[in-house]
């Protein structure tokens, strides 16, 4: 029971007022800390504290496995208590495996998310006791919302990002790059909708499209991929070989055999499922007569063989604020983050650079006086105050020379310092002109982003040969 003190007052409320204000404290926090991705790297809090997570288990590309339950606990026992680890299972229907079952590390696209965090790149927070430090932001080297999607739903509001193909996202984006101003409908050239893992034909007319990603609300109309296959006296049969995105098939096999008994799909005689690793779904007609084209449509108008996957490109900004953004609106906000992180990175190795230089210096100076520092050294008991008097050194400086090793005063090593200190001040110069010119900063963005490109395009080579 609490007890209210001599000075405490109460203060009646009406019940609504009190209500109201508590749940639009709630909803806020549905929608900015577990619902909705941020624009800039795509991830909702979860997400991005699970590859924090990760990174700092070490689980990079070149590691091994470890159990997502190992990682799971990092997070719910660091960061925040929803931390779970999932999947969609698989195509045939399969619930995700528990996480005491399966493994994980991270990708290099991963990677990619992560890139320069240890630069100053992104500001940190504390996690919810204060005993840890969490980024708000990754610094996001690869177009991560479009490019894998996201889902959510908050409170009075939700976000559905279908997936797209990466090369051609990071096409758009160099264009945008140096065409600031471009139109949705010259963006849709590079990317001209959705690009889904399972496959499928996008069927969606290129107005509708256009104003999908115009508005960013919308949908597109998704269909299996399907072909005719002739088997002998004249008969046929339909092959489906790729089936709309997340359609789960044991459950479209036993929906078509539902709707069969039920006998509203009059025309065919059979479904036959005859998949490996590969889909092949057999669509068996009842006459050698029936328009395989005709027989399609049906199922199409009757089955998951054709979805409408919705578009609502409703995000976080930089500023942590709800809003839908048309497809222009989330490639700029992309580029505006690296932008952002690129001069954050160059800030940081220039205090880098400056703070090694300026020991550097202090280094010079012992190769100079070195008889000098050295009988200072033995002789005084106040060495560190004479020594910085003497050669007007700062703290750093002194404390650097005091640290030396005996084996850094031969001569080779005078020779690498001020090579060194050559390759630095060259760096900082580069550096420096970097940040005072757009020019050079969007050239080494564009560059970044063709680099990343033609990584991606080397590794979908390889997955194709294997």
């Amino acid at each position: 029971m609490t007890h209210l003190n001599d000075g405490d007052k109460i203060q009646p409320t009406p019940f609504v007022e009190a209500l109201s204000e508590r749940y639009l404290s709630y909803a806020l926090s549905t929608i900015t800390s577990r619902s909705l991705p941020d624009v800039r790297d795509g991830l909702k809090p979860v997400h991005r504290r699970l590859l924090y997570a990760m990174r700092l288990l070490r689980l990079d590309p070149s590691a091994g496995f470890k159990k997502c339950a190992r990682v799971v606990g990092d997070v719910i026992g660091k960061y925040h208590p929803h931390g779970d680890q999932g999947n969609f299972g698989n195509v045939d229907g399969d619930n995700a495996a528990a996480m005491r079952y399966t493994e994980a590390r991270l990708t290099y696209i991963a990677e990619a998310l992560l890139e320069s965090i240890d630069d100053d790149t992104v500001d940190f927070r504390d996690t919810y006791d204060g005993t840890d430090r969490e980024p708000v932001v990754l610094p996001a080297a690869f177009p991560n919302l479009l490019a894998n999607g996201a889902n959510g739903v908050a409170v009075g509001m939700a976000t559905s990002v279908p997936p797209h193909n990466a090369t051609e996202l990071i096409t758009a984006l160099i264009h945008l790059l140096n065409t600031p101003q471009a139109r949705t409908e010259k963006l849709v050239e590079f990317i001209p909708g959705p690009d889904f893992p399972t496959g499928g034909v996008l069927i969606e007319s290129p107005e509708s499209i256009i104003e999908a990603y115009e508005t960013g609300r919308g949908g597109f109309r998704l269909r299996a991929k399907w072909g005719k296959e002739k088997l002998s006296h004249a008969q046929y049969q339909i092959v489906v070989t790729e089936l709309p995105y997340q359609v789960q098939k044991a459950r479209l096999v036993e929906k078509i055999a539902d709707l069969m008994e039920e006998k509203k799909l009059p025309w065919l005689a059979d479904v036959v499922d005859e998949s490996t690793d590969d889909i092949r779904l057999i669509l068996v007609p009842k006459a050698r007569n029936i328009d395989p084209n005709s027989l399609m449509e049906g199922m199409f108008r009757h089955t998951e063989l054709e979805v409408r996957v919705p578009l609502n490109l409703n995000v976080l900004d930089q500023d942590n604020v709800p809003r839908v953004m048309s497809l222009g609106d989330a490639l700029k906000a992309f580029l505006a983050h690296r932008f952002n992180v690129l001069t954050r990175r160059s800030s940081y190795r220039i205090n880098q650079i400056q703070t090694r230089l300026e020991v550097l210096d202090g280094y010079l100076i012992v190769y100079v006086n070195l008889d000098k520092l050295i009988k200072i050294i033995r002789e005084s008991d106040n060495a560190e105050q004479i020594i910085k008097r003497r050669w007007k050194l700062n703290k750093v400086q002194v404390d650097a020379i005091l640290g030396m090793r005996l084996r850094q005063l031969r001569k080779l090593e005078e020779t690498q310092i001020k090579k060194e200190y050559d390759q630095l001040s060259t760096e900082l110069k580069s550096l420096v002109q970097l940040l005072k010119s757009k020019t050079r900063q969007r050239k080494l963005i564009e560059s970044e982003l063709e680099n990343l490109r033609q990584r991606l395009t080397a590794s979908d080579f390889e997955l194709r040969k294997t």
